[in-house]
C-alpha cells in the first residue's frame, strides 16, 4: 500500500465505477451494475442487497489503498438526509467511510474538468455527460466554461420509457427514441464542432458492436483515443436498429 495512492468510488443511478490511482496513472478501473435509481423507486429506499454490493466494492478498492473517496451522485441527491446520514454511519463503523453527496453541476463540472484540461484544441467544446439518472451539456473555449445546460433525465429513465431497448431485438423506431429525447432536450441553439462523450461507458458500446472508430487526431490523450463523425454516429445509431428490426420482419428508413 502507498501513500500516493488514492481511489474513488463514483456511486451512480445503475453503475458504481472505481477509479485507483498512482502517481496521476490508473491503476486499476472498474464497473459494476447497482440499480439504486430503479429499486429505490420501487421501494422507496435505498435497499439492503444493494448496499451489500457496495460493501463488497468498498472492501475490494481498501485492498490498494485506504484512501478511499466515496461519491454519491443520482439518487444519493434526493434520499432523505436521516436515510443517508444511517448508511454513513455504517460506513464509518465497517470501514472509516462515509458518502460525499455531489451536486449534478459539481459533477457536470468535475467531469468537463477532465477532459478538457491542458487540452491544446483551441474550438468550442461540448462535453456530454451522459449518466443514467441525468445529462449534462458543458461548452467550453479556451480553457473556459461558457454554457451549462443540466436535465433531470438520463439513459435509465429512456429504457424505462421504451422497455424494449433492453431487449436484443428493440421494436420502438429509431425516429420514436429519437423525437422523444429531442423533446425534452432544448439545446437553446447551441452548437460545437467537437462533442466529447462523458459519464457512459461509450466506447465500451462500440467496441463491442465491432463498429469502426477512427483515431482521435484532434488531440493526444490515452484515455480519448477514438474519433467518430458526427455521419458515423447517425449511421450507425440508425443500423443498430434496423438489424434489430430487420430481425423481426420489420423496417426503418432513414
Amino acid at each position: 500500500m502507498k501513500n500516493n495512492t488514492f481511489a474513488i468510488i463514483e456511486i451512480g443511478s445503475s453503475n458504481t465505477k472505481v477509479k485507483i490511482f498512482e502517481n496521476e496513472k490508473i491503476l486499476f478501473e472498474e464497473s459494476t451494475t447497482i440499480e439504486f435509481k430503479k429499486n429505490y423507486k420501487l421501494n422507496k429506499k435505498i435497499i439492503t442487497n444493494d448496499l451489500e454490493k457496495l460493501y463488497t466494492i468498498i472492501e475490494k478498492t481498501l485492498e490498494y489503498t485506504n484512501n478511499v473517496n466515496i461519491y454519491g451522485c443520482s439518487i444519493f441527491r434526493t434520499i432523505e438526509n436521516d436515510e443517508l446520514t444511517s448508511i454513513n454511519e455504517i460506513l464509518l463503523s465497517k470501514y472509516n467511510l462515509k458518502i460525499t453527496v455531489v451536486s449534478q453541476e459539481e459533477e457536470a463540472e468535475y467531469t468537463a474538468l477532465g477532459c478538457y484540461k491542458n487540452l491544446s484544441y483551441q474550438e468550442r467544446i461540448c462535453i456530454f455527460v451522459g449518466g443514467g439518472g441525468s445529462t449534462e451539456l458543458i461548452f467550453v473555449k479556451n480553457g473556459k466554461i461558457e454554457k451549462k445546460l443540466f436535465f433531470e433525465f438520463g439513459a435509465v429513465d429512456i429504457t424505462n420509457k421504451f422497455e424494449t431497448l433492453k431487449e436484443d431485438k428493440p421494436t420502438c423506431t429509431f425516429k420514436e427514441v429519437y423525437d422523444y429525447i429531442d423533446g425534452i432536450m432544448d439545446i437553446q441553439n447551441e452548437e460545437a464542432p467537437l462533442l466529447i462523450l462523458a459519464g457512459g461507458d461509450f466506447s465500451f458500446w462500440y467496441i463491442s458492436a465491432k463498429y469502426e472508430m477512427k483515431h482521435n487526431n484532434l488531440y493526444k490523450r490515452d484515455n480519448q483515443p477514438f474519433l467518430l463523425t458526427k455521419d458515423m454516429c447517425n449511421e450507425y445509431d440508425l443500423d443498430s436498429f434496423k438489424k434489430s428490426l430487420n430481425s423481426l420482419g420489420k423496417s426503418v428508413s432513414k
